[in-house]
C-alpha cells in the first residue's frame, strides 16, 4: 500500500487496518531479533567456557554491566526516540547490535568481550522505546491491552526459540556462530525496518487513532498538554508523575522476582530437589510458557473487564505472584507435574504485569512522551534484574535457599502495596491518572 493520503472513510479504515497488522507484524520481528541478539550470550556460554580461559564469574561481569547500561539505554534513548522516527531509531539500532554482535564472535579476549557486551546493551535499549511510541499511537486506550499483549508475547516466542537454536548452531559450527548468523539476521532485519515502519498515523495523512475509534479516553490523552515543550513534558508528565514513581519501584520488583527465577530456578532443582539438568530445564520452560499466556490475559482482561484501566488487573496478578512464589518455596513435593505447575503459575502472573506496568507508564503520561516514560520504568526494571544477579547469589551463599525465597516472596508481596494507591487513584477519577 502506498501512503498517499486516505480522505474518505473507506480509504482511512482501510489504510488503518492495513498499517496497524503491517507495523504489528515489523515491531513482532524486530524486537524478537534484538532479543536473539542479547540472549545469545547465555546459551553459548557454555561452550565459551570449555573453548576460552574464562570463569563463571567473568560472565557475571558481563550480565551485570549489560543489565545496568540496558536499563539506562532504555530511559536515555526513550527521549530521544519520542522526537525522532521509529524506523530509523530502531533499524539503525538492531543493525548496530548485529554488527556488535559479529564482532563478538570474532573476538576472544575478556576485555574485547566486555567493551563490545556493554556496547551491545547501549544499542538493544533502541528496541523497546519506539515500539511503545507506535503501540499508543496506533492503537486506542480500549484496545491497547489486546495489542500490546500480542506484541509482548515476542519475549517468550523468542526465549523458547533461542535454546534451540543457539544450541543447535553452537553444537553445529561453534559458539562463534551463535552470535554471527544472529547479528547477520540483524543487519537484514534492521535494514527492512529502517524502511517498512511509519511514524505516527498523522504522518500519513490519518486522522489521530482516538478519533478514528472515537475512543473517549484516547481522545482525553491525546488533547492534554498540548503545546508544551519536550523538557516541559519530561519535567510534568514523568520526572515529576508520582504515579510514573509507584509503577518504577513495581517493576523493579517485577524483575526481581522475574529474573531470579528464570536465572536461578535450574539451580534450585538440581540442589534442593535433585534433578538431572535436562528435568531442570524442562521444569523451568513452563516459566515461558505461563508468560506467553499471561501476557495475552492480562491484555485482554483489562480492556475488557476494567475499561482499559491497567492497575485492577495488575494487582491481581501481583496477589497471583506471591501465592505462587510462596507455594513453589513451601511445597514439600518433588513431583515434576507440581513444581512444573508452580513455574507455569509464577510465569503466567509476573509477565502479566511485566507487560502492564510498561503499558500503564504510558498511558499516564503524555501521549508525546511514551517512549520516554516506558523507558524510564525500564531503566528501574533492570536495576531490579541487576539485583537478581550478584546480590542474589551472595544471599544464597550465606542463607541457603530459605534466604532466596524469602526476599524474592517479600518483593512479591510489596508489588501489589505499591499498585493500590494507583488502583485507588484510578477508582476515585473513573480513568486512568496523569
Amino acid at each position: 500500500m502506498t501512503c498517499a493520503v486516505a480522505t474518505s472513510p473507506s480509504q482511512i479504515n482501510e489504510s488503518y487496518r492495513y498499517w496497524r497488522l503491517h507495523l504489528m507484524a515489523a515491531m513482532y520481528i524486530g524486537y524478537g531479533v534484538f532479543y536473539f541478539t542479547r540472549k545469545s550470550l547465555s546459551f553459548a556460554m557454555p561452550a565459551m567456557l570449555s573453548d576460552l580461559v574464562l570463569s563463571t564469574a567473568d560472565f557475571g561481569v558481563l550480565g551485570t554491566l549489560f543489565y545496568i547500561t540496558y536499563g539506562a539505554s532504555k530511559f536515555l534513548s526513550g527521549m530521544v526516540s519520542d522526537q525522532t522516527k521509529p524506523n530509523y531509531f530502531m533499524g539503525l539500532g538492531l543493525i548496530a547490535t548485529g554488527v556488535i554482535n559479529i564482532l563478538f564472535g570474532l573476538s576472544s579476549s575478556l576485555s574485547a568481550f566486555v567493551m563490545l557486551w556493554t556496547l551491545n546493551a547501549l544499542f538493544q535499549g533502541w528496541g523497546w522505546p519506539p515500539c511503545a511510541k507506535l503501540l499508543t499511537s496506533w492503537y486506542s486506550r480500549a484496545e491497547r491491552g489486546f495489542w500490546w499483549s500480542i506484541w509482548n508475547t515476542c519475549h517468550n516466542l523468542s526465549g523458547a526459540l533461542i535454546p534451540v537454536s543457539i544450541g543447535i548452531i553452537t553444537m553445529s559450527w561453534g559458539w562463534r556462530y551463535g552470535f554471527i548468523l544472529p547479528g547477520l539476521l540483524a543487519i537484514i532485519v534492521g535494514t527492512v525496518l529502517c524502511f517498512r515502519l511509519r511514524d505516527k498515523p498523522q504522518t500519513l495523512g490519518l486522522p489521530s487513532v482516538g478519533e478514528w475509534r472515537d475512543d473517549d479516553l484516547e481522545k482525553q490523552h491525546e488533547a492534554e498538554g498540548k503545546g508544551l515543550t519536550f523538557k516541559q513534558i519530561l519535567k510534568t508528565y514523568v520526572l515529576g508523575n508520582k504515579y510514573i514513581w509507584l509503577l518504577c519501584s513495581s517493576y523493579l520488583l517485577v524483575y526481581v522476582v522475574r529474573i531470579a527465577i528464570n536465572d536461578w530456578g535450574n539451580l534450585y532443582l538440581t540442589e534442593r530437589h535433585g534433578y538431572p539438568l535436562i528435568t531442570a530445564n524442562t521444569t523451568v520452560s513452563m516459566f515461558e510458557v505461563g508468560g506467553f499466556l499471561g501476557s495475552l490475559f492480562g491484555g485482554w482482561g483489562s480492556d475488557k473487564f476494567f475499561r482499559g484501566n491497567r492497575a485492577p488487573m495488575n494487582l491481581i496478578f501481583a496477589l497471583g505472584i506471591f501465592i505462587s512464589v510462596a507455594a513453589l518455596w513451601l511445597t514439600p513435593l518433588d513431583n515434576v507435574l507440581v513444581l512444573s505447575g508452580c513455574f507455569f503459575s509464577i510465569g503466567f502472573f509476573v509477565f502479566g504485569p511485566q507487560m502492564m506496568i510498561g503499558m500503564a507508564a504510558a498511558e499516564c503520561s503524555h501521549k508525546d512522551a511514551a517512549g520516554t516514560a516506558t523507558g524510564f520504568v525500564g531503566l528501574f526494571a533492570y536495576l531490579g534484574a541487576a539485583l537478581a544477579g550478584y546480590p542474589l547469589a551472595v544471599l544464597i551463599e550465606n542463607f541457603s535457599w530459605e534466604g532466596f525465597f524469602g526476599v524474592i516472596t517479600l518483593c512479591a508481596a510489596s508489588i501489589g502495596l505499591l499498585i493500590l494507591p494507583f488502583v485507588k487513584a484510578q477508582q476515585r477519577a473513573g480513568i486512568a491518572v496523569n
